[in-house]
């Protein structure tokens, strides 16, 4: 099944540029394209998309205010973010509005491959080069953040570090030798247990625990 997705950024030769290495990736298909904010919600109210590319920095809407609106207006397209930006609180407020993965621009195209798989697996995708930035970050709140109770065994907790460091669940299966259904079955648990749903909350929870340090 070919996997719908809308563009949006204020330039063209950027939306060129990525359309050209979407096409170049079978599965997926670009139905639309939009150059703000404003324009953004109309087509996905249209075209009702799988995974939406998000520029944050647009004229008018910003890309965060239109990453909130979209989450509010259909919460099932899920969202990545390709962005230049690699400021530490404004890719926190990007995971914590929504974002199911933060890409920067000058990504290759295997790595927006990956992240498009990863979003398409209902999973979440951080660039490596960002991945420190939200980790240094998370430690920067934990500070000031009350431990959490929990009780994750553990395998648990063993996939948990595995989850944070980005691995997709193909790979933690392939590296632990347990089969796909039983890593996603071991990650529900997870954040079901912790009451904690999003990559951002998932990174700040295990660097407050220690369960990995920044070295990671």
């Amino acid at each position: 099944m070919t996997c719908n997705l809308l563009l949006v950024d204020d330039h063209s030769l950027i939306r060129a540029g990525v359309r050209a290495l979407v096409l170049d990736i079978p599965g997926y298909a670009v139905v639309g394209e939009a150059n703000d904010g404003a324009q953004l919600l109309e087509l996905v109210e249209a075209l009702a998309p799988d995974i939406v590319l998000l520029d944050l920095s647009m004229k008018h809407t910003g890309g965060l205010e239109a990453l909130r609106r979209l989450k509010a207006r259909r919460p099932q397209s899920k969202v990545l973010i390709l962005s230049m930006h690699t400021d530490p609180d404004l890719i926190m407020q990007t995971l914590e509005s929504g974002a199911h993965g933060y890409l920067l621009k000058d990504t290759t195209a295997t790595e927006l491959e990956q992240a498009l798989a990863a979003l398409r697996n209902n999973e979440r995708y951080l660039s490596p080069a960002i991945a420190h930035t939200v980790i240094n970050q998370a430690l920067h709140l934990a500070r000031n953040t009350p431990p959490p109770r929990h009780s994750l065994t553990a395998r648990q907790l063993e996939i948990l570090r595995l989850i944070v460091r980005g691995k997709s669940t193909r790979e933690i299966a392939n590296g632990l030798n347990l089969s796909i259904k039983t890593v996603e079955a071991h990650r529900s648990q997870i954040m079901k247990r912790l009451q904690i749903f999003d990559v951002a909350g998932l990174v700040l929870f295990a660097v407050r625990e220690q369960i990995i340090s920044l070295d990671d």
